[in-house]
């Protein structure tokens, strides 16, 4: 039967839900849930990233509360100490959110479809990866998370850019978990990196590619000399769940595509 009253403290939980058919267990979300749009019509909001709302979630009488990272511990204490049960995920890369799809789903009595599900997002992810394969040339790429101070991509990201058809020139900095240690002191190492892409999601903001291309220097990095900067919304690579795979990786795909096709 599993928890009959779940809250999700972040996005993906939410989405992976929706996704098993499994959404009238869910009574609390994150505010920054945009995916699907109808659980923000739908349930109320309970939480922040970094804070929550306990007395709404403890009138909420759940049954179980899903989270993400080291970044929740704070709101995962104050939720078990009122006797809440809670799980944190802390999956970082590929292989981990398929993962998350098939406990997540297990968690809940809905095993079979998740791990179906799991199976359909790992052949959408295969079938970019064969086409990627066939490009001419792979581009090099930097990923923005934040722009002040500079925030390299975190692992899911790096793999992602790998199966769209390109190389992530922070390979080093990606497989740190915590953000602090993605920060670049300065862009000095990025122009000397050279990418030919430079992908920008700023966590909450529109990302702004003429600031970046006035950066002291960065006229001689190939990607700002050819006009090659994009925008990825944030909901759909910053969180690691269903939207990354699908549609975050899609737009890499697009935009390594047409890179390739100039070339």
């Amino acid at each position: 039967m599993g928890p009959q009253r779940i809250v999700c403290l972040t996005e993906e939980p939410t989405e992976v839900l929706y996704a098993l058919g499994e959404q009238h267990r869910i009574v609390g979300i994150s505010g920054f849930t945009v995916r699907p749009a109808i659980a923000r019509r739908e349930k109320p909001k309970v939480s922040a990233f970094t804070s929550a709302k306990i007395g709404e979630i403890l009138k909420l009488q759940p049954d179980f509360v899903v989270g993400f990272s080291d970044i929740q511990a704070d709101i995962a204490a104050e939720l078990i100490r009122h006797g809440v049960e809670v799980w944190i995920s802390n999956h970082r890369g590929v292989d981990g959110i398929l993962d998350y799809v098939r406990r997540l789903g297990a968690l809940v009595g809905a095993g079979d479809k998740a791990n179906a599900y799991a199976q359909s997002l790992q052949a959408g992810l295969a079938a970019i990866e064969r086409e990627a394969a066939a490009l001419s040339r792979r581009p090099k790429v930097y990923f923005e998370e934040w722009d002040e101070p500079m925030i390299t991509g975190i692992r899911w990201v790096a793999e992602l850019v790998r199966i769209a058809g390109g190389d992530d020139i922070f390979p080093e900095r990606a497989a740190e978990s915590l953000a602090k240690q993605r920060i670049l002191e300065n862009g000095d190492e990025v122009v000397r990196r050279a990418p030919d892409i430079i992908l920008g999601s700023w966590c909450g903001k529109k990302f702004r590619p003429e600031k970046v291309a006035a950066r002291p220097g960065w006229d001689a990095i190939p990607a700002v000399r050819d006009g090659e900067l994009h925008e990825i919304k944030s909901p759909v690579i910053l969180q690691p769940g269903p939207a990354a795979l699908t549609e975050g990786v899609t737009e890499m795909a697009r935009i390594i595509r047409a890179w390739a096709a100039a070339r």
